[in-house]
């Protein structure tokens, strides 16, 4: 009878070790994963940091809430011309943003349609929120 308490004691000790065991296992892999993905979206996706280019043009909302400043990109001999499109917020503290980055251009043609709505060389964008990335189709 002793016996059979010890053995169900042993089993009940063993289930907790594999169970904590069991969740070091998903942390680690939780954690590689998060990591990984982060790096993915920072080098593949973020267009924070894309190139700051030359100065090509610059136009205001109708409303004067949001400017967009056009820059092109000269990456050298083994990429084409980029064009990159920076959203400024006139009226608040907001930090700029990239809304537009296109390659096999060397020009900007801005237009609003509306005050949340810019046509950048063909690609109508309701800012603040949509954004145009040729990598990412």
């Amino acid at each position: 009878m002793f016996d059979e308490d010890i053995d169900v004691q042993a089993a009940s000790e063993k289930k907790k070790i594999l169970k904590k065991l069991l969740i070091i296992f998903i942390s680690i892999c939780t954690f590689f994963a998060l990591t990984i993905g982060a790096g993915v979206y920072w080098l593949f996706y973020d267009m924070g940091r894309l190139p700051k280019g030359k100065f090509l043009i610059e136009a205001a909302s109708p409303d004067g809430t949001y400017s967009l400043k056009a820059y092109l990109i000269n990456g050298g001999a083994t990429t084409p011309l980029m064009i990159r499109g920076e959203l400024v917020y006139n009226k608040r503290n907001h930090k700029t943003k990239n809304i537009y980055w296109s390659a096999r251009e060397d020009q900007a043609v801005i237009t609003w349609s509306d005050n949340d709505t810019v046509i950048i060389n063909g690609h109508s964008l309701d800012v603040p929120h949509d954004k145009f990335d040729f990598r990412h189709p």
